[in-house]
């Protein structure tokens, strides 16, 4: 499982010209699947995530978490993530898991985040073409790997 994550004043899904996702301060999340990820993967990277002490406290250093600043979070799914650019001109996609896997494990953490903590989650919509806005506060840019190859 792959995450770029963002640091955010401000960021929005648009599907069709609704808006379907908008946050405040908080965290985008671009969300990768790949063939290898199990539901084991899901705990490890939202943990991961909700907790990345990526905000500012009050001395300006990032020390605080979303956790902390009860920030929110727009989480969507990437599976160009996966995308090996190694060879060629056009992107091979061989790692990314199969729609169906992708979207059982997706909704799973999606539900996970919801669940286990108290912040506004939103979503894009799986498998739907997208255009996302961000303000990105910073930038703070983060990638993660749940096999931890980065």
């Amino acid at each position: 499982m792959r995450a770029v994550v963002q640091r955010v004043s401000q960021a929005s899904v648009t599907i069709s010209d609704n808006i379907v996702a908008q946050i405040g301060k908080g965290l985008l999340v671009f969300l990768g699947i790949s063939k290898i990820d199990q539901v084991s993967d899901i705990s490890w990277m939202a943990d991961k995530i909700v907790n990345l002490r990526i905000f500012e406290d009050d001395q300006n250093k990032m020390n605080r978490s979303l956790l902390d600043i009860m920030g929110d979070v727009i989480v969507v799914s990437q599976f160009t993530l996966y995308g090996d650019c190694r060879k060629g001109r056009r992107p091979s996609f061989t790692d990314s898991a199969t729609p169906e896997k992708a979207k059982v494990l997706y909704d799973n953490f999606l539900s996970y985040l919801k669940e286990k903590y108290p912040i506004n989650v939103q979503q894009g919509e799986f498998q739907a073409h997208m255009k996302v806005n961000i303000v990105n506060d910073g930038p703070v840019t983060l990638l993660l790997d749940s096999q931890k190859l980065f």
